[in-house]
């Protein structure tokens, strides 16, 4: 049995931790690989974050002590999967360090930028080379897009790229659209629902031509003129069934180096539900939608064309989501990622 630790940044109510991490826990065992996930940060955490409140600096202190004190155990693991950033706000050469040996780093969203970003000159100081450093000491790194891969080759020949999937058993078509309105549906969190405001001259205008809803889960709605919104919570029970009452999925991005390291996946999660997608014309939106499953738009009168296109032809909107879907199963499904991270675990195992 190879034993795995698989060090996740947030709790299980984080998509990273579920599908980077968790949900690959049955299949590497059984294929003898036992994988065992520890959290720094926990649900609590997150929640508290995402509702604008101000976090416990004593449940975040405890949380990285116990951490430490994990990595600094006699527990004997063959490989260790770090997801982004062992301890936040220490350097480099110290989170380096401290990684058990060897190690995989696997990131799915731009993390080289976060301390890049920062405004303090003494955050760029100490930390702006911070996931460098992690990502040159790793056995292997594992990039959720091209962008990423394309960033992280350039310090680690050993690199390749390891989308975001989901389980395309779970993530299953059903009809679950009654509504005479058009429904235009997004998914997320509240940090990212600030990219709606792109939709808000688009889905205004089509407002004007007939009756439109756009439901968003999990985020916070602007306000736009002319049409219903409708805000739903995100529950894992649920997500499948209100992603499913929608007509067309969206996925609007900002142009930014930020933007390019998200891994698109709300546009996996319409497609394995047979749903057309439309998507700003950014980073990994680019690999995934292809002309036979959605649009990739620039601009507010290519998003209002696309729309448009997509409401007025039901043939159009079948043919997209059942390619979208075919899609999916073959490149972005957990059955089709489980082997290459055995594979890739094995490989690592073996050179100890």
């Amino acid at each position: 049995m190879i034993k795995v630790l698989g060090l996740a940044l947030y709790g299980p109510k984080a998509a990273s931790h579920r599908y980077r991490l968790s949900q690959y826990k049955q299949g590497l065992l059984d294929s003898n690989i036992d994988l065992e996930i520890h959290h720094l940060l926990d649900n609590q955490y997150l929640e508290r974050k995402f509702e604008g409140k101000a976090v416990s600096k004593l449940n975040v202190l405890l949380s990285i002590i116990s951490r430490l004190k994990l990595i600094l155990s006699k527990n004997n693991y063959d490989v260790t999967i770090l997801h982004c950033e062992l301890i936040p706000f220490i350097p480099g050469w110290a989170e380096k360090l401290l990684m058990p040996k060897p190690y995989i780093f696997d990131f799915d969203d731009a993390w080289h930028l976060r301390y890049k970003l920062k405004r303090s000159n003494l955050f760029k100081f100490f930390l702006e080379n911070k996931v460098d450093k992690v990502v040159e000491g790793a056995s292997l790194v594992m990039a959720g897009n091209s962008y990423l891969q394309d960033y992280a080759s350039s310090l680690n020949r050993e690199t390749t790229i390891f989308p975001t999937v989901l389980d395309t058993d779970r993530y299953q078509p059903t009809s679950n659209n009654n509504s005479d309105k058009l429904i235009i549906g997004w998914i997320g969190s509240p940090s990212t629902a600030p990219y709606l405001k792109t939709l808000i001259p688009s889905l205004s205008q089509l407002g004007l031509e007939g009756q439109v809803l756009l439901r968003v889960i999990g985020g916070k709605a602007p306000k736009i003129p002319n049409i219903e919104v409708e805000e739903i919570p995100w529950s894992e029970e649920t997500e499948v069934h209100y992603i499913n009452s929608f007509d067309i999925g969206v996925m609007p991005l900002e142009d930014d180096e930020w933007s390019k390291g998200k891994c698109a996946f709300k546009l996996l999660q319409y497609m394995a539900c047979e749903l057309p997608v439309i998507a700003s014309n950014v980073g990994a939106n680019i690999d995934v939608v292809s002309s036979d499953c959605g649009y990739l738009v620039d601009n507010d009168l290519a998003w209002i064309d696309a729309m448009r296109s997509l409401r007025d032809n039901l043939e159009q909107r079948s043919s997209f989501g059942k390619n979208g879907r075919k899609k999916v199963i073959q490149s972005y499904s957990l059955k089709s990622n489980l082997p290459i991270l055995i594979k890739a675990i094995k490989n690592i195992s073996i050179k100890i």
